[in-house]
C-alpha cells in the first residue's frame, strides 16, 4: 500500500478536478491574493477568543495551544458518505453486541473466534461489569471511528474509539468558523448540517436514563477538571446541550442514588456523561487513591439508579489487539461481511509474522496496544535506524504489546500552508451516538498532517483540523 502514490481527493490523475470539489476549486480561483492568509488569521483570532485550546504536556511553548485550523474544507460526496455511514453503523452495532456478550455469556470466546486470553487477561476488561444490564443494552453510547481513505472507493478503519472519544467540539467550532469566514462558499454547496450534534447528544443521553428517573432526566458531564487536555470540550458540550458540568466532589451517593450539590440543596442525577477513565470513577470500586471520582458511584450504577456514558469496561472493544478481530466480530453477531475493512495487521505473537515484521520494520507502522494520541507508535519510513532498532527490541520483549501495519498512502486534501495551497494527508473521525437509535453526524472531524509528507495527524503531534463538508444530493 505504501508504494502507490497517495489518492488526491480533489484532483484526478490527469489534473482535472473531481466532481465534489468543483465549486470549491472555482471559489479558490476567484480569491484575491492574500485572501486565504487573512482568513487564516481571522480563524485563529476566532478560536483564540473562544478559548479553543488543547494541552501539550512537556511543550516548551507552554501547555495550552490554539489548535491549528485549515480554512480549506474537505469535501465528501453524498454517495461516498452513504457507504461510509452504512459501514460505521454496522460496526458500532456489532461492537455493542460484542460488549454485551463479553460481559454475559461470552459465546464468542466459547466458539473460539477470539482467544480467551486476549479478553479475560486484558487490562481493559472490567470483571465488575459481568452480568450488569445497561439501559437499552448499550455500552458505548458515544463512539468515534477513525477512517482513512486510500482510493476513490477505498476506505479503511484505522481504529475504534469507545472509551471517551474526543474532538467533537472542534468539529462544531470548525463549522461555525467556516460559516463566518466563507458564507459565499456555503451558498454554492449543499452541505449537510452538523450543528444539531448537541441536541442529538442530549436526546441520546435522555433515552438511556434509568427507568425510575423523571420525564426530564437530569444530565451532568463529569470532568477531571480544568487541567485536563480536553477540558474545553467538556465545558463546551455541557453548555451546548444544557447539562451541568461537574467534578467529582460536586456529586455524592446517598441511598444508592447519585445527587449533585447545588445552592438550593441536593438534586438527583440520572445520567452521567463521564470524561474520566474507568480507573478513577469510583475510589470504592476501582482505584482507591482517586480524587476525581465519586465514592459509591459504581454501586449506584449497578443498582440501575444512574446511567454512566460510556459504560465502564467499553475499552475492551477498542483495544488495538481486539481491533484485528472486528471483521470476525461483525460476522459473528450480525451474520454480515464488514462493509468497511480493517487496515491489514500483523500479529507479533505469531513467530513467523514477527520475524517478517522485524526484518521489514523500516517500512511498517508499529503501534502500542494501549497507546493513543500518536504516542507509543513508530512510522517506519520517517523514523531513524536507532528508532527501528529500539522498536525491534520492544517487539521482541513484548510481542503481545504491539500491532504492526503497512504504511498506508493516506489520501490528501488541498491545505493552506506557508508556501500556499498544497496537498496534505488527512484522516476522518465521524461521531456516532447510540441510544434509542443510531445517530451519525454527517462528516465528522477531519484531522490533517500539516507537515509535508507526515502521516501523523494528531494535534499533539503537530496536526490540525479541517471542516468536513458532506454534500447532500
Amino acid at each position: 500500500m505504501a508504494d502507490q502514490p497517495p489518492f488526491d481527493e480533489m484532483y484526478e490523475a490527469d489534473g482535472s478536478v473531481r466532481e465534489p470539489y468543483r465549486a470549491l476549486s472555482q471559489w479558490l480561483e476567484e480569491q484575491p491574493d492574500k485572501a486565504l492568509n487573512l482568513m487564516q488569521a481571522d480563524a485563529e483570532a476566532i478560536f483564540r477568543k473562544l478559548g479553543i485550546t488543547f494541552a501539550v504536556y512537556g511543550s516548551d511553548e507552554g501547555t495550552e495551544k490554539v489548535i491549528p485550523f485549515d480554512v480549506i474544507p474537505r469535501i465528501i460526496a453524498a454517495q461516498e458518505w452513504r457507504k461510509m455511514s452504512k459501514g460505521i453503523e454496522q460496526r458500532v452495532k456489532a461492537l455493542n453486541a460484542f460488549l454485551y456478550d463479553i460481559y454475559h455469556r461470552q459465546e464468542i470466546l466459547k466458539a473460539g473466534r477470539i482467544p480467551e486470553k486476549l479478553i479475560l487477561q486484558n487490562e481493559a476488561f472490567c470483571p465488575e461489569m459481568m452480568g450488569l444490564e445497561p439501559a437499552r443494552g448499550v455500552y458505548a453510547h458515544i463512539i468515534g471511528v477513525d477512517i482513512v481513505r486510500v482510493g476513490p472507493d477505498e476506505f479503511y478503519v484505522l481504529e475504534d474509539n469507545l472509551r471517551t472519544p474526543s474532538g467533537v467540539s472542534y468539529m462544531l467550532e470548525d463549522r461555525e468558523a467556516m460559516m463566518i469566514l466563507a458564507p459565499d462558499l456555503f451558498h454554492r454547496c449543499k452541505v449537510a448540517p452538523v450543528e444539531n450534534y448537541p441536541e442529538n447528544l442530549r436526546r441520546t443521553l435522555e433515552s438511556v436514563a434509568p427507568e425510575n428517573s423523571s420525564s426530564s432526566p437530569n444530565i451532568v458531564v463529569l470532568t477531571p477538571g480544568i487541567y485536563n487536555s480536553a477540558y474545553f470540550e467538556h465545558s463546551f458540550l455541557a453548555d451546548q446541550m444544557g447539562a451541568t458540568l461537574c467534578e467529582g466532589p460536586d456529586l455524592f451517593v446517598d441511598g444508592g442514588k447519585v445527587y449533585m450539590r447545588t445552592t438550593t440543596g441536593p438534586e438527583r442525577v440520572d445520567v452521567i456523561y463521564r470524561r474520566i477513565d474507568d480507573e478513577y470513577i469510583d475510589p470504592l470500586a476501582f482505584n482507591p487513591s482517586s480524587m476525581l471520582g465519586v465514592p459509591g458511584l459504581f454501586d449506584a450504577y449497578r443498582a440501575g439508579n444512574v446511567t454512566l456514558v460510556n459504560a465502564p469496561g467499553t475499552g475492551i472493544a477498542d483495544d488495538k489487539a481486539v481491533y484485528t478481530y472486528v471483521p470476525e466480530i461483525i460476522e459473528f453477531y450480525l451474520g454480515e461481511k464488514a462493509i468497511l475493512q480493517n487496515v491489514p495487521t500483523y500479529n507479533c505473537t505469531d513467530e513467523e509474522e514477527r520475524n517478517w515484521v522485524l526484518a521489514n520494520i523500516a517500512d511498517l507502522v508499529v503501534k502500542e496496544v494501549h497507546g493513543s494520541g500518536g504516542y507509543g507508535m513508530m512510522v517506519g519510513p520517517t523514523s531513524s535506524k536507532a528508532m527501528h532498532n529500539e522498536f525491534r527490541k520492544k517487539i521482541e520483549a513484548r510481542p503481545d504489546n504491539y500491532i504492526v501495519q503497512p504504511t498506508l498512502a493516506l489520501s490528501t486534501c488541498p491545505t493552506y500552508v506557508n508556501s500556499g495551497i498544497a496537498p496534505r494527508h488527512v484522516d476522518l473521525r465521524p461521531y456516532v451516538l447510540i441510544g434509542d437509535e443510531v445517530r451519525i453526524t454527517p462528516g465528522g472531524l477531519t484531522r490533517v498532517a500539516l507537515k509535508k509528507g507526515s502521516l501523523v495527524v494528531n494535534s499533539s503531534q503537530g496536526g490540525g483540523t479541517k471542516d468536513t463538508w458532506v454534500l447532500e444530493d
